[in-house]
């Protein structure tokens, strides 16, 4: 163990972070999604939810300022009902740790799918809420 990395962050997710680079994608898969047939490259952190990983992963994550959207969730399949409870979670995380309001940007299912696909690594967890999957662009750090 290392002091201050949240015991969350397994050392397989930790290679996985640093060895993204600019513009890489990080998938963070609920326990429904098809992490194993989507991913190029798999971590498992079963036990975890989606938020507790989000906010560990962040202390060390940048987000792409370069896009209008970094932080893209999986749209529900009926397009009139109203925002998953965790996406409000997802969004005060994300604004904690980047200091400004992230827009998370609705994707189709299977569009998602096809971008979990090109991503460059997916968390699969075992998160149970609904329409918990979340796609996050790297971005660089500067200074």
């Amino acid at each position: 163990m290392l002091k201050i990395i949240p015991s969350v962050i397994s050392p397989e997710l930790m290679s996985v972070l640093m060895r993204m680079g600019h513009g890489d994608e990080l998938v963070l898969a609920d326990g429904n999604f098809p992490a194993e047939s989507c991913a190029q490259r798999i971590v498992r952190a079963d036990g975890h939810g989606v938020v507790e990983l989000l906010n560990a992963i962040m202390m060390f994550f940048p987000l792409d300022s370069f896009v209008d959207h970094p932080a893209s969730v999986m749209q529900p399949v009926d397009e009139l009902a109203s925002d998953p409870p965790i996406w409000t979670e997802y969004r005060r995380v994300l604004t904690a740790h980047e200091g400004h309001d992230v827009e998370l940007r609705p994707i189709e299912r299977f569009r998602f799918y096809d971008f979990a696909k090109s991503a460059y690594a997916v968390v699969a967890t075992g998160e149970t809420a609904a329409y918990a999957n979340l796609i996050l662009k790297k971005g660089v750090v500067v200074g």
